[in-house]
């Protein structure tokens, strides 16, 4: 589904992407992990076009998109769930998941997409009516999950969910990112500082350091890795 093939990216003159390669089949959990500023970020953003590659491609269901603008990228089925989540926090619930609609027109499917995301987090459907800010940290990270969702996408990409989460909210997260793969099939990119968990829900993995991809394997392999354990798990 996709496939970055030498990819550079710069900001400025600073590069922050050497020469990534990776990809990703339809219905898997690619997991991508590594330490703050190791790059997670910038390739997420590659990928929708915010930072565009200056070397390299970025290919997705056999279509280059490397210099395709990010709105066109949306259009195509690639959604991010950023880091920091970027909720419109004077808005309700509902119409931040309204928002996640914003380029569809079949009313019929945005309602019952609408019920789907109340149903995975009854939480959200208690309060459609309030203001996102009014939100707990949790809370605003479930309706960033639903506001994708509401887009329909192939590709789902998730930049840090359990950033600033109580372990109890992360673990309920992390059980709905699986859910949603499961259920619908939708691929999902997850970048995730919090190694462990990731790892154990995710299909293949990718470590990132410095900007390079230094290691690629399945999960459970992954989990298993000495040098994984001892940079990354804390074992």
């Amino acid at each position: 589904m996709l496939e970055l093939s030498n990819v550079d990216s710069f900001y400025g003159n600073i590069q922050a992407l050497y020469d990534v390669n990776l990809h990703i089949d339809r219905g898997e959990i690619v997991t991508l992990i590594g330490a703050n500023g190791a790059g997670k970020s910038t390739t997420l953003m590659t990928v929708c076009g915010v930072v565009q590659a200056r070397n390299g491609s970025v290919v997705y269901q056999d279509e280059e998109i490397t210099k395709v603008a990010p709105n066109q990228i949306v259009a195509k089925g690639v959604c991010q769930v950023p880091e920091g989540r970027l909720i419109f926090p004077e808005l309700t619930v509902q119409e931040n998941l309204d928002m996640g609609a914003f380029m569809r027109s079949d009313k019929e499917g945005i309602a019952r997409d609408m019920e789907y995301c109340y149903d995975l987090f009854p939480i959200l459907a208690e309060r459609r009516k309030q203001p996102g800010g009014n939100l707990s940290g949790g809370e605003q990270q479930m309706l960033a999950i639903g506001r994708a969702l509401m887009a329909r996408p192939k590709l789902l990409l998730l930049d840090e969910p359990s950033m600033g989460l109580a372990p109890l909210v992360v673990k309920q997260i992390f059980e709905i990112i699986k859910k949603v793969n499961a259920e619908s099939g939708t691929t999902i990119f997850l970048v995730e500082q919090n190694a462990n968990l990731a790892l154990k829900i995710g299909h293949r993995g990718y470590v990132m350091e410095n900007g390079r991809i230094v290691l690629t394997d399945s999960c459970d392999k992954l989990l298993a890795d000495e040098q994984v354990k001892k940079a990354y798990l804390g074992l």
